[in-house]
């Protein structure tokens, strides 16, 4: 089919895409938390390591097993090896599960983002506004349909017309705005005396005195916890995108460029809201993060700005919400991409079938918080609602097991040099060859096992 031929029409248009998918919303409401709470400085260096090494092997990975294949990962993985069809089917699960409830919490931002646009800044800061929203029966669903669809169109007009344009048009614009918030955010003088500069301070410096070996193994997961779940691996979006690269693209340095763009926004995600929360409320302010973090404290940053808080809500969430859209499209893209291969459709059609799909779930997750009201204890400790158990499965339990599978794969049974081979094959310079060589073998099934181990409660 010709669509499936698609490819991105240039390199940039490639790895915006796939920045684009990996500065979702994780980067925004929980690095900070985390690099706030595993003592700063620290959490930064582990996590910029673990980028350079486990975060680059597993998209290098997955991206040179989809331009290798030209499929989708639902047929990719079986293409590289017979026994491991079984690989592509849990592979493509992932973001089939992820997209309704992404979609959801896009919709809960996008209410946010109208409501500052509105100039009610200083109801979204009230102790029960959030609760309230979520709780409701129409507006959770009324926002999630508008921002579902914004979505589905973007994937319906393809790879070059959709999902590339947006790219370079918002990829850009997020930038700039974060850029802006998180400069502003130096500036602040907040509560006793507290600036946003001491926040900076505490988001920078290393916090020697507490770092025991317990804490430094804890900070170690959270870390690569943040960064697994963030790049967008592991859910077939990377291998999905790798099969749209050009034989003759650059696949090592659009490898590089995307980790080096993801790393940055989230380290500007930092600065842009640890020194705001701590000049207002100290280190107390960081204890919350997801939601809480985003629609419950920054709320009560805003408004204690004054009436600049409001035209500040509305540039953050207004960027909350381009972040939000690109990595949506993404799952999106992912999830169309198994079925047009499946099925052997139209892209028009599979982006049909999936909205519904997506439509169904997501309004029974939304109703979750209501009619279908549960609280679940799950083995990581959390109390779950129908939300966090859809989040659990896919991002906790799935995820890990589709990244230590892909690991085997490649490490042991068709061999690294398939990948090395597929990444320069235009003679590029693979210059973390004998890194890759050892963390695709041995250290990042390793970790990701310990990763997979935490999901189920044994480091609590």
């Amino acid at each position: 089919m010709s669509e499936k031929k698609n490819t991105f029409s240039s390199s940039i248009g490639f790895i915006l895409a796939a920045a684009g998918s990996a500065v979702g919303l994780g980067n925004i409401w929980r690095f900070p938390y985390l690099a706030a709470k595993d003592g700063g400085g620290t959490f930064l260096l582990i996590y910029i390591i673990l980028a350079l090494s486990f975060g680059f092997t597993l998209l290098i990975t997955e991206i040179s097993i989809g331009r290798k294949t030209k499929h989708s990962c639902l047929k990719a993985y079986g293409r590289l090896h017979s026994k491991f069809k079984w690989l592509g089917l849990l592979a493509s699960f992932v973001p089939f599960l992820i997209f309704p409830y992404y979609c959801l919490i896009g919709g809960w931002v996008l209410k946010y983002c109208t409501t500052y646009l509105a100039g009610h800044g200083i109801a979204a800061s009230g102790d029960s506004y959030f609760t309230d929203y979520i709780t409701g029966i129409y507006p959770p669903i009324i926002f999630f349909v508008i921002f579902l669809l914004a979505t589905s169109i973007v994937v319906y007009r393809g790879v070059n017309s959709g999902i590339e344009k947006l790219s370079k048009i918002l990829m850009p614009m997020l930038l700039v705005l974060l850029l802006v918030i998180a400069i502003f955010s130096l500036t602040i003088t907040g509560n006793e005396g507290r600036t946003g500069f001491d926040g900076l301070m505490i988001y920078l410096i290393p916090d020697v005195k507490s770092m025991t070996p317990g804490k430094v193994f804890h900070t170690l997961i959270d870390a690569m916890g943040q960064l697994f779940y963030s790049i967008s691996v592991a859910m077939g979006i990377m291998v999905t995108y790798g099969s749209y690269l050009k034989d003759d693209d650059n696949l090592v340095g659009g490898v590089n460029k995307i980790e080096i763009f993801d790393t940055i926004v989230a380290f500007l995600a930092g600065i842009m809201i640890i020194p705001a929360v701590f000049a207002f409320f100290g280190s107390e302010g960081m204890q919350n993060s997801g939601p809480g973090l985003m629609f419950a404290t920054l709320p009560k940053v805003f408004t204690s700005m004054g009436r600049l808080g409001n035209v500040l809500g509305i540039v953050f969430f207004l960027m909350v919400l381009l972040a939000a859209l690109t990595s949506s499209v993404s799952i999106l893209e992912a999830v169309v991409s198994c079925i047009m291969d499946y099925f052997k459709c139209s892209r028009k059609k599979a982006v049909i079938i999936e909205t519904v799909i997506g439509l169904v779930l997501g309004v029974f997750i939304s109703l979750g918080y209501n009619i279908f009201y549960i609280e679940l204890k799950l083995p990581n400790g959390s109390t779950a609602q129908i939300l966090d158990i859809f989040d659990y499965i896919s991002n906790y339990i799935l995820m890990p097991i589709v990244a230590i599978s892909t690991c085997i794969l490649v490490g042991w049974v068709v061999k690294p040099k398939t990948v090395i081979d597929e990444a320069t094959k235009n003679d590029e310079k693979f210059g973390r060859k004998k890194l890759y060589l050892i963390m695709i073998k041995y250290i990042t099934p390793v970790l990701l096992t310990i990763l997979l181990l935490g999901s189920f409660g044994v480091f609590n």
